[in-house]
């Protein structure tokens, strides 16, 4: 029954960008992650904004971020091991329920004002912890709920999903964030998890074949995880592409507050606006991979695309123009959205079930794991020099680590 329902999928999707949708499961998860993402991206531009004022310090304001995402360089090939072991479904309700009550606490805190810097510390690194679980086990769940076939489409309205929320949700922030203040945007993420909650109860994944856990395996599980990615280059290339890419090209929660209070004279909706013109691009992004799923990753998404991600990330340093900045926001977000999902499809696709848990924990700690290290010097730049500096620096740092990986790569022949 399950292999007639997949055939049925692959043969609607060829040229139809919303083919993963037919599944009733997917698409009860898919619209509760949506309500739920758009408050974490209210959350996502109060929370800089947030830490700007309460120390107007932008080092500060990295370190708020790096401590969102240390946990998940710490804690992610321990995750992936727990995703393959325990029901990703249960994970998935146990993080949004974790998530639901420490981002009440901050809208508290915040409606109260009683809200200080280490506050902001204290709840985005418990964030990070849950989100060390919560990222692989999202990543590997959608194949439990679309099916091999219908993978790559699932993943891009993933991104479609998720991008949308990128644009609605710092829209509104922008706007409620002068009459209301920050604390509202908390309050409205806090209520956003009670979606995905909701979903995940009317949530039925395909059933899929799961070993017996060995006991006191922790160590050599992660170990043979890493080996299996060494071992294929399909997945070690595409995974060190995106860990610069996610060192360097996303650190807008840094660096755009910044660049847009004190290089461009915006206000919280100016700040908003440009956020939300970065998810604009990320969405096209989205439903270009969604439209051309069919046809799968493709070598020039995977390699050529972070490089011009790279020469935009530089642009935006040098304008001082804020339709400009715009502009270049869009772009950055379009071409880096194909990259990224490029690279998820890839490593799902070479990823085998029993492996799938720690490949994406591996996917997860190189792409968001790497935030810590992006935001610490994006953040150090734009402290010592200017945001302006801070683009400079992130964009070079993309061009002169990836162009002659690019040309070792042709060289050798590894894909």
């Amino acid at each position: 029954m399950e292999g007639k329902q997949i055939k049925k999928a692959s043969a609607a999707a060829v040229g139809n960008p919303f083919s993963a949708l037919r599944h009733k499961s997917f698409r009860n998860y898919w619209f509760g992650m949506a309500v739920s993402t758009t408050g974490t991206w209210m959350q996502n531009v109060a929370q800089p904004w947030l830490a700007y004022e309460l120390t107007d310090s932008a080092f500060m304001l990295s370190l708020v971020s790096a401590l969102q995402f240390l946990p998940v360089l710490l804690f992610s090939l321990i995750a992936g091991v727990i995703v393959d072991r325990v029901p990703k479904k249960k994970i998935l309700f146990m993080t949004q329920l974790a998530s639901f009550l420490i981002t009440l606490v901050l809208a508290v805190l915040t409606y109260t004002g009683e809200v200080r810097f280490w506050h902001l510390l204290v709840t985005s690194s418990l964030l990070g912890l849950v989100n060390a679980f919560d990222m692989p086990a999202r990543q590997a769940f959608v194949i439990e709920l679309v099916g091999r076939e219908d993978l790559t489409n699932g993943i891009a309205l993933n991104s479609v999903q998720y991008n949308l929320a990128r644009i609605i949700g710092p829209a509104i922030a922008g706007v409620i964030m002068g009459p209301w203040g920050v604390a509202s945007c908390f309050l409205i993420n806090a209520v956003s998890y009670g979606a995905v909650l909701v979903s995940l109860i009317f949530v039925r994944p395909f059933p899929t074949d799961k070993r017996e856990p060995k006991q006191n395996r922790m160590l050599s599980d992660i170990a043979e995880g890493l080996k299996f990615i060494y071992q294929k280059k399909a997945l070690l290339v595409p995974l060190v592409f995106i860990f610069v890419g996610a060192t360097f090209a996303m650190n807008l929660n840094v660096l755009v507050p910044v660049f847009s209070k004190d290089m461009l004279g915006q206000g919280e909706t100016g700040y908003g606006l440009l956020m939300s013109l970065a998810g604009v691009g990320a969405l096209l992004g989205a439903l270009t991979m969604a439209s051309i799923s069919r046809l799968g990753p493709k070598k020039l998404f995977l390699y050529i695309f972070p490089l011009i991600v790279g020469a935009l990330v530089l642009a935006v340093g040098l304008t001082r123009s804020y339709a400009l900045t715009g502009v270049f926001l869009l772009l950055l977000s379009f071409f880096y959205m194909i990259f990224m999902s490029s690279v998820n499809t890839t490593t799902q696709m070479n990823a085998p079930n029993e492996f799938r848990g720690r490949v994406m924990s591996v996917y997860s700690l190189l792409n968001a794991g790497a935030a810590p290290l992006g935001n610490l010097f994006a953040g150090a730049f734009a402290q010592n020099f200017n945001a302006g500096v801070g683009f400079i620096a992130c964009g070079g740092a993309i061009l002169v680590i990836l162009t002659p990986l690019l040309i070792l790569i042709r060289h050798k022949h590894f894909t």
